[in-house]
């Protein structure tokens, strides 16, 4: 009997320090790229439109600043009393037929939109580039008679997918 309980005894304790062992490598909390690892409030100002898609700036801007929100790592704060600054500029907005219809192979039944999204981050503190590149986000709409607001809902979500790559950028480095 003595012999059962120490063999249950070491047995608990193996897998509580295996357990603990496992562990080693995780961490709590954020894991911020090196770069941005003392911003702990960002501003996010209406982007800049170069293209000609009437009011995507606001759509963009307010899907980014959601998808941060969400993320929790920095807060959104007005530029006053902000660490750094991402500026955003609307490059492009790419429309690419996928699938024609059955009886006409001329006519467009789904389509794919991108929206190309060049960002920069600045430091307010130093005035200095934190981090700057190039996110794209996209998804695929099928058009139906109401093309303009099938269209304009794919763009708002093409925004979403955009705001999610940029947000993992800045929040996990990659």
């Amino acid at each position: 009997m003595k012999l059962f309980r120490r063999s249950v005894l070491l047995l608990a304790l193996t897998g509580i320090l295996g357990g603990l062992v496992g562990c080693a490598g995780y961490r709590l909390g954020s894991v911020k790229p090196s770069a941005m690892a003392d911003i702990r409030t960002m501003a996010i100002p209406t982007f800049t439109n170069e293209t000609l898609e009437p009011k995507i700036a606001v759509l963009m801007s307010n899907a980014l600043i959601g998808q941060m929100q969400t993320d929790g790592t920095y807060q959104i704060a007005t530029i006053d009393k902000a660490d750094a600054i991402l500026r955003g500029t609307i490059k492009n907005v790419l429309r690419r037929p996928l699938r024609g219809a059955r009886t006409d192979v001329l006519k467009t039944r789904e389509m794919e939109i991108s929206v190309v999204v060049d960002y920069v981050v600045e430091d307010l503190g130093t005035g200095g580039e934190i981090d700057s590149g190039t996110v794209t986000g996209q998804t695929n709409i099928f058009l139906d008679p109401n093309f303009q607001l099938s269209e304009r809902q794919a763009v708002q979500a093409a925004g979403e997918q955009m705001a999610i790559e940029l947000t993992s950028r800045l929040t996990e480095g990659f």
